[in-house]
């Protein structure tokens, strides 16, 4: 009697078999569709984005990046229709490659300008200056003024709603219960916004990196991350009752969630203040004082029944609201649509994680969670943010 060995090969031998296969039928229908196919017709697709305009005295810098399919060659430049010297550009600028223009034109401030940039095929291309303002020089001055403007509007105004811990302590379950659905109001308030900004940001990149695809991605990212984050935190927490999530890592996960899109927020707020956009002053600090401190709020609200140490809370806070102060830093020193685009959809990511984390908790004794409590709660937060939101004058 005989046996028959089957010859097996290893999986990972398999599989890099199979994936140079790919590769080697790819390669032969790039060689033959650019041999068999003819060449496009018509005038070049040429397009530009201008990622960040600098003004300095009697100088217009313009960044720009070519998001179209074919190369781009800047040959003339006028402002307000009048020819103007510039430099930079002096070869044929590839497709998603950047460039800085350097112009020499007596601009004055607050009046209104149109950049037109003629290429070599005849195509012109505009970029608008609504109102001329010189671009604060990112010295340290001003990243300690983003600093200081991110504390103002970030940690402090946390810490203040986190202030509240101790009258949730004496709240009874309705109650709790109401809050932590005013928290998830509040928080899906937070992702529409940031969802929103995200998109509009998106539509002023140029869609060189994907656009407003870049929001999605940032959201699908952030939100699969925190996903195993808060499986890894699940199974090494020490939760009396399984079936009810743990305050601790809750209160954590909306504070990284809120952190997030204060990061975003403080992104707007530095580019605002780059352009000349941002009014400072005590408005803009009360505004977003009355704004952020229900995310405070909404940070305690799981830790009800606790009673965390300072240092927690503390830790908590910084993580809310910390976010802020490197958000304007860098959005007064990058400017950048695409990245801040990005950015925000991280925050929607983190926020829709840090709702189906707290859904669970929502739940009455008869396991719903839209009964007139939950209903309330919800509406609640949607509208405290809908209200406080109206006074932010950034």
């Amino acid at each position: 009697m005989s046996t028959t060995r089957s010859l097996r090969l290893p999986t990972w031998l398999l599989a890099c078999a199979s994936f140079a296969g790919i590769v080697v039928v790819l390669g032969l229908l790039l060689l033959l569709a650019s041999q068999s196919l003819p060449e496009r017709t018509g005038p070049p697709a040429e397009q530009l984005a201008i990622e960040r305009t600098v003004l300095s005295p009697s100088t217009i810098e313009l960044t720009v990046r070519n998001t179209g399919a074919d190369p781009v060659r800047i040959g003339q430049i006028f402002v307000n229709d009048a020819y103007v010297a510039f430099t930079g550009a002096t070869e044929p600028l590839p497709r998603l490659s950047s460039q800085t223009l350097r112009i020499d034109y007596p601009w004055q401030e607050g009046q209104p300008y149109l950049v037109s940039m003629l290429t070599s095929t005849g195509a012109v291309i505009e970029h608008e200056i609504g109102a001329a303002v010189e671009t604060p020089p990112a010295g340290g001055g001003v990243l300690a003024l983003m600093a200081l403007l991110g504390t103002y509007v970030g940690i402090i105004p946390v810490v203040l709603g986190m202030a509240l811990l101790p009258v949730l302590r004496r709240s009874g379950p309705t109650v709790v219960r109401i809050l932590l659905a005013l928290t998830v109001g509040l928080l899906a308030f937070l992702a529409v916004d940031a969802a929103l900004e995200g998109l509009e940001l998106a539509a002023e990149s140029g869609g060189a990196f994907g656009g407003s695809l870049l929001v999605f991605l940032g959201a699908g990212l952030a939100f699969l991350a925190l996903t195993a984050v808060g499986g890894l935190q699940r199974r090494r927490s020490a939760a009396a009752d399984p079936d009810r999530p743990n305050g601790g890592r809750l209160a954590l996960m909306v504070a990284v969630g809120i952190g997030l899109h204060n990061l975003g927020e403080g992104l707007a707020i530095g580019s605002a203040y780059a352009v000349g956009e941002l009014a400072l002053g005590a408005a803009l600090v009360v505004g977003f004082a009355l704004h952020n401190t229900t995310e405070g709020l909404a940070v305690v609200a799981p830790l009800a029944q606790q009673r965390p140490s300072v240092g927690r809370l503390a830790g908590l806070g910084l993580v809310a609201g910390g976010p802020a102060i490197l958000g304007a830093v860098v959005g007064v020193a990058v400017d950048n649509a695409g990245i801040s685009a990005l950015l925000f959809g991280v925050g929607v990511g983190a926020i829709v994680q840090v709702i189906v984390q707290l859904a669970p908790a929502l739940r009455n004794q008869a396991g719903k969670i839209l009964d007139p409590a939950g209903v309330a709660g919800l509406t609640a937060g949607v509208v405290i943010m809908y209200v406080t939101g109206l006074v932010v004058t950034a």
